[in-house]
């Protein structure tokens, strides 16, 4: 079956029971609260699960004059029906242990009731009972079909928890959410469904099942149950009437019935629960959640999760037709053919940009989905534009091109171009656009106008610089600035420039430091995403938390467009940016102790840290530089502060350019020992700085640990001892 198959199954089942999700969510809530506040009662006698009838049952004869039942609720709490000495009735919680009354069973609130009838019936008798069993089904059916779309997202089981790519909020945290929440979910569809099947009695014809005599064995007629059974499996137990041999106790258990001499425990009789009667009471206790308030627990956040999920996947659908293809002209009177391939419409809101221009300059030109590829007569130009989805495969309305590509023969030449979209933090960058840009090559019809063009992260700038190839090519002057093509991310946050401290006029390098929203949370190793000049790329930079305060290093780079706009800034500015938790680069407070190693402007996040060292762990700090410079003798002065603090062990300087020509490589092997005995105690390093810098310390480090018999660098990099942000 194809992605959009499953796709399309996902949506209409969601379009057509999103209210009653909603409001069946909202009330699974409430009832959920409702049986982890019951867990809370004092009503369940201490060690109830290893009281035996033996123990519990002459106790209560003896405390009581007359008893006519007992019963045993999903939160076991013992409830007792019977007379005291005083001629008093009794219908009260009991302590099974000493039979004295713990409370009054009291009745749920008219709210719960109301809650609990609405959430079952819609307060319409059995015709609401069947639609809420309809609606739990096709909540079974979303479940199933949302976890096909994230097996095919992942490219199989194997990769199901592996890294989600985020293109945008909603879709990220509906996948992400959508993983975790999913077994629970599963089961609360899977139950109710049964429940509402199981009520109108689909698994037992006309009547119901009765319980199954069973014989007795030798054995068990001699053996006394009093001494075995336990409370905990007792659902209710009918006393004799009187102390006649012939009257039985009648016990009710969790799967079966029996009725038991009064003198000797010895089994009388025994009928099995028909096993539709156990899957419906095993059916409730987890769809209600009523037998363990963790688990009730879980089941209000899947509840909430159900709400998202309403949410994130309506503008999930909302963005995707926001980048539905509009078309002036006809495919067959079109010159001018853009053939998009896109799994959450970002590609094409290049092609629309395109494509307008293309009509603005009198041009007749018609936008498509690649599996909509078919024969046009008078094309001239065909342009794709492609993503890649998950792991090197064909966007979902790009899986049918090579087919029709290979039936779809045109019958006059046709010059093309190829613009791949994608992200260079993944092997398979642009591998679809790769594959159709060979492919079209292979056609006899197909003249290349173009190299292969690819475009990482939705940067307008490299997209401009396709625009401007084509634009020469095809002779048609479209628009080269990057802003027209950007789109920056909602949602970013404003942060005041506070200071601005250079610290090296030489290397160009200073220490900006900016005031963060009241409600923003962060520490030192998260990152700050910059948009400079409204650029769809992310400029990424490691922080430091200085005082409450977001604090980075920068160093000016010639030409250097993020660097650039944070050098331009002046105190009292503000820009808008949003702080990414980098939680794999977090200082390791469990760790008995930590060394540092950085170079350049990677000391920025390891500045915070070491501040921030209240409990006064073990750091030492290994830093390389080029020369003595005054940035670095500012770090050194900071430095001797944080160890008179004893907030920092010692701080360890490689110069590369000076007379000795020492790099940080060297300070490590100066300090093997050290190295060796940190990584045998569990101690952590952590990395920081340039890709260069960190592939010439793993290589050390990982020597040094097969010289030296440790595991290698590999195992302490798997067991979270090696830490690293680099770029």
């Amino acid at each position: 079956m194809t992605l959009s198959f499953w796709r399309y199954a996902h949506l209409a089942l969601a379009l057509f029971s999103s209210i009653f999700l909603l409001l069946a969510s909202v009330t699974g809530i409430i009832l959920a609260v409702d049986a982890v506040q019951e867990k809370t009662l004092p009503y369940k006698a201490a060690n109830f699960d290893k009281i035996t009838l033996g123990e519990t049952l002459p106790i209560l004869k003896k405390e009581y004059s007359e008893i006519t039942e007992l019963s045993v609720d999903h939160n076991q709490f013992v409830t007792l029906h019977a007379i005291d000495a005083d001629g008093n009735d009794i219908n009260a919680y009991i302590d099974p242990k000493t039979g004295k009354t713990l409370g009054k069973p009291e009745k749920k609130s008219e709210f719960i009731q109301w809650v609990t009838g609405f959430h079952r019936s819609l307060f319409l008798h059995e015709t609401g009972r069947f639609f809420v069993g309809v609606i739990s089904f096709c909540l079974l059916l979303i479940s199933i079909s949302g976890f096909v779309l994230v097996l095919k997202r992942q490219r199989g089981i194997r990769n199901f928890f592996s890294k989600i790519i985020k293109e945008y909020f909603a879709q990220y945290y509906h996948v992400l959410f959508g993983r975790l929440a999913l077994i629970p979910i599963f089961i609360i569809a899977l139950t109710g469904t049964y429940l509402s099947l199981e009520r109108f009695n689909f698994f037992m014809g006309e009547e119901k099942p009765k319980p199954v005599k069973t014989e007795l064995s030798a054995e068990a007629k001699k053996t006394s149950v009093f001494k075995t059974i336990l409370l905990s499996d007792v659902k209710k137990i009918e006393f004799p009437f009187t102390d006649d041999p012939e009257e039985y106790y009648i016990i009710e258990l969790k799967h079966r019935e029996i009725e038991v001499n009064q003198v000797d425990g010895t089994l009388i009789s025994e009928k099995l629960s028909p096993k539709t009667i156990q899957f419906a009471a095993l059916s409730l206790d987890l769809h209600t959640g009523r037998i363990n308030g963790i688990w009730a627990v879980i089941l209000a956040i899947a509840c909430i999760n159900i709400l998202f999920f309403i949410y994130s996947g309506f503008a999930i659908t909302l963005k995707r037709r926001s980048s539905r293809i509009k078309n002036k002209f006809k495919a067959n009177e079109s010159k001018y053919i853009l053939l998009v391939g896109s799994e959450n419409g970002s590609s094409f809101r290049f092609a629309n940009a395109i494509l307008k221009q293309l009509i603005g300059h009198g041009k007749k030109a018609f936008i498509a989905e690649l599996n909509s590829f078919s024969v046009y007569p008078k094309a001239e130009h065909i342009i794709v534009f492609s993503s890649t989805h998950g792991l090197g495969d064909a966007p979902s309305n790009g899986t049918k091109f090579k087919a029709l590509l290979q039936k779809q023969n045109q019958e006059q030449k046709i010059k093309f171009s190829v613009v791949g979209f994608g992200s260079k933090s993944y092997p398979d960058f642009c591998q679809f656009a790769i594959e159709i840009d060979q492919f079209l090559e292979t056609q006899s019809w197909a003249e290349r106008l173009l190299d292969l063009q690819t475009v990482n992260d939705k940067s307008a700038i490299e997209f401009v610089e396709w625009i401007k190839l084509w634009s020469s090519k095809a002779e048609i002057p479209l628009a080269t600035t990057p802003s027209l093509y950007n789109h920056v991310p909602k949602g970013l946050q404003k942060l005041m420039v506070l200071d601005k401290t250079p610290i090296s006029d030489t290397e160009h390098t200073f220490i900006l430091t900016l005031r963060a929203n009241s409600r923003t949370k962060f520490t030192s190793g998260d990152l700050l995403a910059i948009y400079p000049a409204n650029d769809s790329r992310e400029r990424l930079y490691s922080i430091g938390n200085h005082s409450g305060n977001v604090q980075l290093v920068v160093k000016l780079h010639p030409n250097g467009l993020g660097s650039g706009f944070l050098n331009n800034l002046e105190i009292g500015d503000t820009i808008k940016a949003r702080i990414i938790n980098n939680k794999a680069f977090h200082f390791p407070n469990k760790a008995p102790k930590v060394a540092f190693i950085s170079n350049g402007t990677g000391i920025a996040p390891f500045l915070g840290m070491i501040e921030q060292n209240s409990a006064k762990k073990e750091i030492h700090l290994y830093s390389g530089f080029r020369m003595e410079t005054p940035t670095l003798q500012a770090y050194k002065k900071f430095a001797g502060i944080m160890i008179q603090k004893e907030h920092l062990e010692n701080f360890h300087v490689a110069l590369s350019r000076e007379a000795e020509h020492i790099y940080v490589m060297d300070l490590i092997k100066r300090d093997t020992a050290f190295f060796i005995d940190l990584l045998k105690q569990g101690g952590v390093i952590m990395i920081c700085g340039s890709l260069a810098m960190q592939k010439d310390v793993e290589t050390i480090l990982d020597e040094l640990c097969l010289a030296n018999g440790t595991k290698s660098l590999i195992e302490y990099k798997e067991n979270g001892q090696l830490l690293t942000d680099c770029y």
